[in-house]
């Protein structure tokens, strides 16, 4: 024991000293993101070591096809005042069992446990799965404030252009205090809003580090580029496609029909119940007494072997049998019903992703139209404002207008990307 665990205690060494010496990118890609995660997220470990533990019970079913051997010696001693002296002796056996029939229950036992094993792996492949889902999910929003941020300064910059341009036209006598008075309480908004853009930026790079496992320390910066205008716009795969790839690589299915295959199992296995059972038992025995003379020739007489067959019919067992055959059928009602609920949401979330995608890039074209036109509005109100031919409040109503077509196209653009990098994992690609 104390070996194993010198063994144990330097595998834990070794792996700690593997991740500290783990380089970390500079700047972190989402597919980077996603396998430092799936190569360090404390879910998928877990489900490894559950992997690992079912294994093992696939092994101990295999080795209950083989013959158990026991062995078993005593000694003792017996004290009695009126003797002479102490009375001592030892009983030696050997003995061996073996199961020939037993209605297939150990077979089927081996089979339904490498079902359970090959589940426990598909049930990693899932896990993996919506540790990469919530990668995407996060890592996009993270792009989406980062961009955020840069709006929001570009608009501060702005109103700061046009108070110090205000404040010429004050002094010229162009405009009224009020005017100023309105433009200044614009820009103050215009910070404040810069700074809630980047509290927003920096509440996602956590939940982004957390989704890493990352210590609060590292600097993580994201090295994709912002997307463009051909990524959004490129043409949807066809939705069929989709759900028919979904249907053949998604892990939960397949774990899911799994299940139905191992329920079954149990139909069987209950029925094997009404079979008999043959089994093999086999001994051997020795024993010595003191006072009968040398140990080594009372053993030679004592020495006996015995040898037995068991036959066990099952007759009559209080409804045990039939009980277990209708609620393993039960069972596998239960779960061909969990495979078309699986199923069903996995329709539904195919369907609804697609209809997200489908709607981003109608509402990008949409809104790049939109920002052009506000954006040209914009720059003749503030022309003709600074001519005096406009007032403030038409100023800030199309300044106004202008950061709302930003933030619109900007949330077109990354909804469309994130659901085209989910439609990809629902099919069993590269995000």
């Amino acid at each position: 024991m104390k070996k194993y665990l010198i063994l144990l205690s330097l595998f834990f060494l070794q792996g700690l000293i593997e991740l500290e010496a783990q380089e970390l990118p500079e700047a972190w890609s989402l597919n980077d993101c996603i396998n430092y995660a799936i190569e360090n997220n404390i879910q998928v470990q877990k489900s490894l070591t559950a992997l690992l533990s079912g294994r093992e019970d696939v092994l101990m079913a295999k080795a209950r096809l083989l013959p158990t051997v026991s062995a078993s010696v005593s000694q003792n001693a017996a004290y009695y005042p009126s003797g002479a002296e102490a009375n001592f002796g030892g009983n030696y056996a050997l003995s061996s069992s073996l199961t020939i029939f037993d209605g297939g229950r150990r077979s089927m036992a081996i089979k339904q446990q490498e079902l359970y094993s090959e589940i426990n792996s598909l049930g990693i492949a899932q896990t993996e799965n919506d540790l990469r889902i919530a990668i995407v999910q996060t890592y996009l929003q993270s792009l989406y404030a980062k961009e955020a941020v840069g709006v929001a300064l570009n608009m501060t910059v702005t109103s700061e252009a046009q108070l110090l341009r205000a404040r010429e036209l004050l002094g010229a006598g162009l405009i009224s205090r009020v005017d100023l008075a309105q433009l200044e309480s614009q820009h103050s908004s215009n910070k404040y809003q810069a700074t809630v853009a980047q509290k927003n930026l920096d509440n996602d790079m956590l939940r982004l580090k957390q989704l890493l496992e990352l210590d609060m320390g590292i600097d993580l910066q994201l090295a994709d580029p912002a997307p463009t205008e051909a990524d959004v716009l490129r043409e949807l795969p066809l939705r069929n496609d989709v759900y028919a790839a979904a249907l053949a690589t998604r892990p939960e299915l397949k774990s899911g029909q799994l299940n139905v295959d191992a329920a079954r199992i149990d139909i069987q296995r209950a029925k094997a119940g009404y079979l008999p059972s043959l089994s093999l038992n086999a001994g051997i025995g020795a024993g010595y007494a003191s006072g009968g003379g040398a140990w080594t020739s009372q053993i030679d007489r004592a020495l006996n072997g015995n040898a037995s067959i068991s036959l066990s019919l099952p007759i009559y067992s209080n409804r045990e049998q039939k009980t277990a055959v209708n609620k393993a059928r039960f069972a596998v009602t239960t779960q061909e019903l969990n495979l078309q609920s699986a199923r069903k949401t996995l329709l539904a979330a195919v369907e609804g992703v697609y209809l997200d995608a489908r709607s981003s890039q109608t509402q990008y074209i949409a809104a790049s139209e939109r920002l052009r036109y506000v954006e040209e509005s914009f720059r003749l109100t503030e022309e003709q404002f600074f001519l005096g031919m406009k007032n403030t409040l038409e100023l800030l109503t199309e300044r106004n207008n202008l950061l709302s077509a930003q933030q619109e196209l900007l949330q077109a653009k990354y909804m469309t990307i994130m659901s085209f990098k989910l439609l990809n994992i629902y099919q069993g690609l590269n995000p």
